[in-house]
């Protein structure tokens, strides 16, 4: 079963973490679209990307089912697997605390790692670069 993990394409934080998961992503069952994209636009996740405080989605392609902020990384802890599947017990923590922690690091993402000039879309080998 494939995912969709759609990305603040123009956030150099989220370019990394692109890189990052595209590494670790071992089931190869992920792929990567930018928030600015056309099918981003399609689906209706373009505003996901907002300067003021944007979220990655995570959507299964089988039933188009989207998770965002702190549900779309415990999501993402599970699919990924081996010793990442800790972080799914964020699960067990209150939404609204999960959320309120998300979207700090989300409103202060470009102060962290500023803005990217180029959208980094992993190749099929995402080992390679």
């Amino acid at each position: 079963m494939n995912w969709v993990f759609f990305f603040d394409g123009d956030c150099a934080f989220c370019s990394r973490t692109v890189r990052w998961v595209s590494w670790a992503d071992r089931h190869r069952c992920l792929v990567f679209e930018p928030l600015q994209g056309e099918l981003a636009k399609r689906l209706g996740f373009a505003d996901c990307a907002a300067p003021d405080g944007g979220t990655i989605v995570l959507m299964r392609e089988s039933d188009r089912q989207a998770f965002v902020r702190s549900d779309a990384l415990i999501e993402l802890a599970r699919l990924l697997g081996g010793g990442w599947r800790i972080f799914a017990l964020a699960r067990f923590i209150p939404q609204r605390f999960r959320d309120a922690g998300y979207d700090w690091i989300a409103k202060n993402r470009f102060r962290l790692m500023g803005k990217s000039n180029a959208c980094h879309v992993p190749t099929s080998d995402p080992r390679n670069g």
